[in-house]
C-alpha cells in the first residue's frame, strides 16, 4: 500500500516516453506521483522521499511494490519470479531497433493458452512488455506482415490497447479493438464503477451456494466480484451459503473451489455462513424481543397464498412471549417446533410481495455437511445474507438483477438490526437458449441417469463446458465482453463457441478418421504396394505444432457419402497425397463399394471439385468413438408455465465408432485437435489398448443454429442413445 505522506516526482521525456510507468500510473489512479515533463531526461527518473530511481524498468518496479494495485501479484512468489523474467525479455531483446520476430514468437507461443503474460490481471509484465512492443520501430510492420500466424500476441497486445488505461498511447486504429471484438461485444467490466469505491477499502463477495457444481450462469458474478476486487486494490470473500443441510455436500464445497481456481479467482478469505450460526441466531431472537418477527404453524400452501393475497396470519399477533416459546420449540427440533417458522412482521399489503412477511428460519434435521447434528434451525439466504456482509465488512454486494426485488428486504434486515450497510449494485444475470442453469432441475438430470454426471459435457457446469472442449480463456472473453451491464438479454452457446473456435483453430494439429461402417475402399493401380511414411506438418499453418506420419497405400479407405458423389472419369484431390482419377465404382453383395484407379499427383488440386479424407488399411489404425451432443432440452426459452420435464430432449447423445490415423495414438486426455472435414475434438478417453477406441468429444464451432438432432438423426452410421437408462451411465 502506498503511503500517502510520502510524494514522488517523475520525470521524464516525451521523446522516449514511459509508457509502461504511466500506464501503471492510471491503473492505480495513483495521487501522489507528480509528472514533470523534461526534454533534457535521456532515461526517466522517479525521486523518491530518500532516493532517485532511474530507468523505466527500475521505476516500474519500484512503483509496483508501492501503489495501491495488485501489479506485482499480490506477493505470490512464482507469479512475482514469472514477471522478472518478463520484464528481463523486453529489456534485453525488446528495445526500440531491436528485432521483434524471436521475441514476439516467444511471446505468442506462451499466450496460446493464457490471457495475459504472468497472472489472470494485468501486472507490469504485461506493461513493460506492450510498451516496448509499442516503441520497436519494426514491431508494427512486422505484425503487419505476419500478424495471421501470431493470433496469441495480436489478441492480447489489442485486448490491452483497448482498456481505457491504455487507450491514450494507442494509435488511432488500434481503438476499439480487443480481445472481445472477436464475438462482436464492447462490453467491459471497466464501464461501470462502483458507487463510494476506495482504493483499498473494497471489499467484494462471491457467496455460492454448496448444493451443485459451479455453471456458467455463476461465472459472471464471480469474475466480476473479482474484477472490482482486484480494480480497487481490495479482497474478495468467498462464502459458501450453506444453510440448506438437505441439498449440500462436501463434494460441492470442494468442485466450487476447484473450478474458480480454474478461472483464476483467487479469494483473499474463504468462509461459509455456518462460521455465523451462532450470531444469526442472537439476531434472529433479537428480532422477536423487538416485535419485528414472529413464529407462524400455518402450512406452506396456506401461507403462500396468504401472502399472494395479502391474507395476514392469526399468529402475527402472537404477543413476544408466545413466540419465544415456539421459538425455543424450534431450535430443539420438537414435534411442535417443526411444523413452524419464523417470519419477519413487514407489510402484508406491500406492493412489493418480497415484503410481505417473508420467512426468515425453518427447521431441517437433516445433518449439516460441517455442523452435524448441532442446530435445527438454519436461516433464509435472504435474512443470513446481509447479516454476515455487514459482519465480514463487504463494501458492495454485487447481485443478478434477479434479486433485485428483494433488495429492499436485505436493506430492511440491516435497518432493523441496526449492521452497516453495503452498497447494493445489480447487474444481469446470463442466461442461454436451450439451457437450464436451476441447480434443481441439473440435480433431476443427474438423480435419474440423463447425464453421466456434473461433469457430464452436455451441462452447464464449469466441468461440463470444459470437458466438451470450452478454453478459459474463450470463456472469460464472453464474460468480459458481456460487460457489467444490468440489461437482461437471452444469449445463444454459439456465440461463446465463436470464440472459442477462433482461439483453438490456429493451434490445434489435424488429425484424420473415418467412420468404420463407410466399407469403401480405393484400389489405386500405381498406389505403392507396401506402406511408406512421410512426415507432414500437423498444421499447415503454424510450424510449431511439429510435424506427423503420413502412411501411403495403393488401398485406402474412404467415407461412404463421398464415395456415393463421384463419378467415373472424375478427377479427385485425396488430402495430404494429391489428386488421383477413377476409372471404376463397382458395389459388391455385401454392399461394399469398391473405387478403382490412378494417381495424377501432377494435377492440380485448385481444378478438382472433391478434397476427401481417407486412411490406409493398415494393421495400425486405431479405433475412435466420436462423440456429439445436443442440447437436453428441446424449447429455446421455457416460459414460466412449462414443466422441463415435458421437454426433455429424446436423444441427446450421438456416436460414430470411427478408425483414426496412427498419430492419435500421442493425443492425451484433455487435447484439442481438428479431425479433417469434421470439426474439433478433445480428447475424453486417451490411447490405452487396441480393443479400448479413443473417446473424441466433439467441440461445437459455433456455426449451429439450431438443435443438432435434427441433422443427426438423418445420419445412419452415428448411433443416438435414447434419453434415459435405467442406470445412471458411466462417464464415456
Amino acid at each position: 500500500m502506498a503511503d500517502t505522506k510520502n510524494t514522488f516526482s517523475l520525470s521524464y521525456s516525451n521523446a522516449s516516453l514511459p509508457i509502461s510507468i504511466l500506464v501503471a500510473l492510471n491503473l492505480s489512479k495513483a495521487k501522489n506521483v507528480t509528472l514533470v515533463p523534461n526534454q533534457d531526461k535521456v532515461e526517466p527518473e522517479l525521486t523518491t522521499p530518500s532516493d532517485v530511481v532511474k530507468g523505466e524498468a527500475t521505476i516500474l518496479k519500484y512503483l509496483a511494490k508501492t501503489l495501491p494495485n495488485s501489479l506485482y501479484g499480490k506477493g505470490d512468489a512464482s507469479v512475482a519470479a514469472a514477471i522478472d523474467s518478463w520484464i528481463d525479455l523486453a529489456v534485453s531483446k525488446l528495445g526500440e531497433q531491436s528485432p521483434v520476430e524471436a521475441p514476439c514468437n516467444t511471446i505468442n507461443t506462451h499466450l496460446q493458452l493464457r490471457t495475459l503474460l504472468a497472472d489472470y490481471v494485468p501486472t507490469i509484465a504485461d506493461l513493460y512488455v506492450w510498451s516496448s512492443l509499442k516503441k520497436n520501430v519494426h514491431f508494427a510492420q512486422f505484425i503487419e506482415s505476419n500478424g495471421k500466424q501470431l493470433p496469441h500476441l495480436v489478441r492480447w497486445f489489442n485486448y490491452l490497447a483497448a482498456r481505457p488505461a491504455f487507450q491514450e498511447f494507442s494509435q488511432k486504429k488500434d481503438e476499439g479493438k480487443s480481445a472481445s471484438s472477436r464475438s462482436g461485444a464492447q462490453g467491459s467490466f471497466d464501464n461501470i464503477e462502483l458507487p463510494g469505491a476506495k482504493t483499498g477499502h473494497v471489499v467484494t463477495r462471491f457467496p455460492p451456494e454448496p448444493s451443485g457444481y459451479l455453471h456458467i450462469g455463476h461465472v459472471k458474478a464471480a469474475l466480476l466480484n473479482n474484477y472490482y476486487a482486484t480494480h480497487y486494490n481490495g479482497k474478495l470473500i468467498v462464502r459458501f451459503d450453506d444453510t440448506n443441510p438437505s441439498k449440500e455436500k462436501v463434494e460441492f464445497v470442494d468442485s466450487i473451489l476447484s473450478d474458480l481456481k480454474t478461472l483464476g479467482v483467487q479469494p483473499s478469505l474463504i468462509s461459509y455462513t455456518s462460521d455465523f450460526f451462532p450470531k444469526i441466531l442472537e439476531y434472529a431472537e433479537q428480532l422477536i424481543k423487538d416485535g419485528k418477527g414472529y413464529i407462524d404453524n400455518t402450512d406452506v400452501e396456506t401461507m403462500r397464498k396468504n401472502r399472494f393475497d395479502g391474507i395476514e396470519s392469526p399468529a402475527r399477533n402472537n404477543s413476544i412471549e408466545e413466540n419465544l416459546k415456539l421459538w425455543e420449540e424450534m431450535k430443539a427440533g420438537t414435534e411442535e417446533g417443526v411444523k413452524c417458522v419464523l417470519r419477519a412482521k413487514i407489510d402484508m399489503q406491500a406492493p412489493n410481495k418480497c415484503l410481505r412477511d417473508p420467512t426468515f428460519y425453518r427447521c431441517n434435521e437433516t445433518p449439516h455437511h460441517r455442523t452435524g447434528t448441532k442446530y435445527k434451525v438454519y436461516p433464509i439466504y435472504d435474512f443470513a445474507c446481509p447479516i454476515v456482509d455487514s459482519i465480514e465488512g463487504v463494501t458492495h454486494a454485487l447481485r443478478s438483477s434477479e434479486y433485485h426485488d428483494r433488495n429492499p428486504l436485505y436493506n430492511w434486515v440491516l435497518d432493523v438490526l441496526k449492521l452497516r450497510k453495503p452498497y447494493i449494485q445489480d447487474f444481469s444475470r446470463l442466461n442461454f437458449t436451450y439451457t437450464l442453469l436451476s441447480k434443481r432441475k441439473l440435480q433431476f438430470f443427474v438423480d435419474k441417469g440423463y447425464v453421466s454426471g456434473w461433469n457430464d459435457a452436455r451441462f452447464p457446469t464449469i466441468q461440463g463446458i470444459l470437458r466438451r472442449g470450452l478454453t478459459v480463456e474463450a470463456l472469460r472473453e464472453f464474460i468480459i465482453s458481456q460487460g457489467a451491464s444490468k440489461n437482461l438479454n437471452l444469449m445463444e452457446m454459439e456465440k461463446l463457441w465463436n470464440i472459442n473456435k477462433k482461439i483453438i483453430d490456429p493451434i490445434v494439429p489435424r488429425y484424420t478418421a473415418i467412420a468404420q461402417d463407410a466399407n469403401s475402399i480405393f484400389v489405386l493401380s500405381d498406389g505403392p504396394t507396401s506402406a511408406v511414411g512421410k512426415s507432414v506438418p500437423r498444421h499447415k499453418k503454424n510450424s510449431s505444432l511439429g510435424n506427423k506420419v503420413v502412411t501411403y497405400l495403393n488401398k485406402i479407405y474412404l467415407e461412404k457419402e463421398d464415395v456415393k458423389a463421384m463419378k467415373v472419369g472424375e478427377e479427385v484431390t485425396l488430402m495430404d497425397w494429391g489428386n488421383a482419377i477413377v476409372k471404376n465404382i463397382t458395389t459388391d453383395e455385401s454392399g461394399k463399394t469398391i473405387v478403382e484407379g490412378h494417381l495424377h499427383l501432377e494435377g492440380n488440386f485448385k481444378n478438382t471439385e472433391k478434397k476427401l479424407t481417407w486412411l490406409p488399411i493398415t494393421d495400425d489404425l486405431v479405433p475412435v468413438s466420436l462423440v456429439e451432443f445436443d442440447y437436453l432440452i428441446t424449447k429455446p426459452k421455457l416460459d414460466e408455465d412449462d414443466k422441463f420435464e415435458d421437454f426433455i430432449n429424446p436423444a441427446s447423445k450421438f456416436i460414430t465408432n470411427a478408425w483414426g490415423d496412427a498419430n492419435l495414438r500421442n493425443i492425451n486426455k484433455g487435447d484439442r485437435i481438428q479431425l479433417e472435414r469434421r470439426g474439433y475434438f478433445i480428447c475424453d478417453e486417451p490411447y490405452l489398448l487396441p480393443t479400448k477406441p479413443i473417446v473424441l468429444i466433439s467441440i461445437p464451432d459455433g456455426h449451429t443454429t439450431k438443435t443438432t438432432s435434427v441433422i443427426e438423426s438423418k445420419v445412419h452410421h452415428k448411433k443416438a442413445e435414447p434419453a434415459v437408462k435405467k442406470q445412471p451411465k458411466k462417464d464415456i
